[in-house]
């Protein structure tokens, strides 16, 4: 179900703690809705399912890109950012591929974050369209 990516340091229990509630709150939004519907659907009902479980939810939050001396907005806009500590990316695709990793990687590198969920919510399966990326 879940796939562990870059350093193999201990995350800390809080943090898992915040993944285990974005898990969750997938699978009860997934339930639900089912596969099917836009990428837009399942973030928006994904924040509110995380807010009704007591959970601070950014939604589309910037990403500046650092370089050299400069930050630049060049666009990056992560999904949702739960409690400052887990950043979730939503897609609604017929299969995940190796650049979405790449995707939350880089983000979970820009904002040093240290836990992502990637969730795929077209799989017939929510499971199958999980992966967890550590940092």
């Amino acid at each position: 179900m879940h796939g562990d990516h870059g350093g193999t340091a201990q995350i800390p229990a809080a943090v898992n703690d915040v993944g285990t509630s974005v898990m969750d709150a997938a699978f009860a939004v997934h339930r639900q809705l089912g596969p099917g519907l836009l990428e837009s659907v399942y973030e928006h009902c994904l924040a509110e399912e995380l807010n009704q479980n007591g959970l601070n939810v950014e939604r589309q939050v910037p990403i500046p890109v650092c370089y050299r001396e400069a930050k630049l907005d060049v666009g990056f806009r992560l999904d949702l950012l739960v409690e400052k500590k887990v950043i979730v990316e939503v897609k609604a695709i017929d299969a995940l591929a190796s650049i979405h990793t790449a995707q939350v990687l880089t983000y979970l590198r820009f904002t040093q974050v240290r836990l992502g969920y990637l969730i795929n919510f077209n799989s017939v399966m929510l499971k199958d369209g999980f992966r967890r990326l550590v940092l």
